[in-house]
């Protein structure tokens, strides 16, 4: 039987790398103060808490907060052992001086007077990462993600973003980084898996950030997503397990109000929850490791108690049962591999 206490810092193999991931990470965009602001007092004691807990995933990127999850990242990280923490951050962002942010710009309170602009090509890319060095305060990083590529962010535009990506050298620059040692395995962090899945085609990914789009909500990904990751060695780190919120209680799904077929399949989620007396995002931290081209689970977090309440879910016993009484009732896909199977 393992320990709960140490639950949260076993690993996972890259199976195209010699990185070993933690399978619980914290994703760092609330250290930005994605919806509400974070002191930097509360931000410092969030970070520290984390590492009393095991926790040894940190996920960031310079758009969160406009640089300032970075900064506070940065100052925490330089209090801990280098070899006893995976750390990620991403590109395709570059961040000017503007005086004229303000609070509530792109859902960040209190953002850093920096403006983003996407840049997927290959100075962008080296810049975007050697800035981020900087703020981080570290020589290189385990993991970067090219950060929010796809029609989802970029509409009409991401045809002009993923030429820059593909024939603008992107993807280059990210090889160039990865031979050079300065990262040790380079993807994509993106909510949308076809774009993940094309760029498979493109180049060779070490591992994808999926957000949102592998949780107990939802499965589309599984094939020919999934699958092929697998076959590939693409390993896939599951981000955003609540679905910006819905699985755990909040009032949004994908950062929007909470449609009613969504929320009548909450519901029904629920219920089978309540029946093993399974909290619902216990359930939701867990399911998407199950898949054995997923590697690790990253969630956010506001406060410390929220992150306590998150390591306590991740940490909860679930029966078997659970599951397959999910998968009976159609409330999971057939094709899904089950935790404890």
């Amino acid at each position: 039987m393992r320990s709960n206490a140490t639950k949260q810092s076993e690993r996972r193999s890259l199976v195209r790398s010699q990185l070993r991931v933690p399978i619980f990470g914290l994703g760092c965009a609330q250290l930005g103060g994605l919806y509400r602001a974070m002191s930097d007092a509360d931000a410092a004691c969030l970070l520290e808490s984390a590492w009393q807990r095991g926790v040894r995933l940190f996920d960031t990127a310079p758009y969160y907060g406009f640089t300032r999850s970075e900064r506070r990242l940065g100052a925490a990280l330089s209090h801990w052992p280098r070899d006893e923490f995976v750390l990620s951050t991403k590109v395709g962002r570059l961040m000017r001086p503007d005086d004229s942010v303000r609070s509530g710009d792109c859902g960040f309170s209190d953002p850093l007077p920096f403006r983003p602009y996407f840049d997927y090509s290959r100075d962008g890319v080296l810049r975007s990462f050697d800035e981020s060095l900087a703020r981080l305060g570290v020589s290189g990083v385990d993991i970067l993600y090219v950060h929010d590529i796809g029609t989802l962010t970029h509409g009409e535009l991401n045809a002009l973003y993923w030429q820059q990506l593909t024939k603008g050298g992107g993807f280059r620059a990210l090889e160039e980084l990865r031979r050079s040692g300065a990262v040790v395995a380079v993807g994509l962090g993106v909510n949308e898996w076809q774009v993940a899945h094309a760029s498979m085609d493109e180049f060779d990914l070490d591992c994808t950030m999926l957000a949102g789009r592998y949780t107990l909500l939802e499965q589309a990904s599984l094939a020919p997503f999934l699958d092929e990751c697998q076959k590939r060695g693409n390993a896939v780190v599951a981000a955003g397990p609540f679905n910006s919120g819905v699985l755990a209680g909040g009032s949004t799904f994908d950062y929007a109000p909470i449609p009613a077929p969504v929320r009548e399949r909450v519901q029904a989620l629920q219920a089978v929850c309540r029946e093993f007396d399974v909290p619902l995002p216990a359930a939701a931290l867990q399911f998407a490791l199950a898949h054995p081209a997923v590697v690790a689970c990253v969630s956010g977090a506001h406060s410390d108690d929220e992150l306590r309440q998150n390591l306590a879910w991740f940490n909860t016993s679930i029966p078997s049962a659970l599951w397959l009484v999910l998968r009976e009732r159609g409330l999971v896909d057939s094709r899904a591999p089950l935790p404890g199977a």
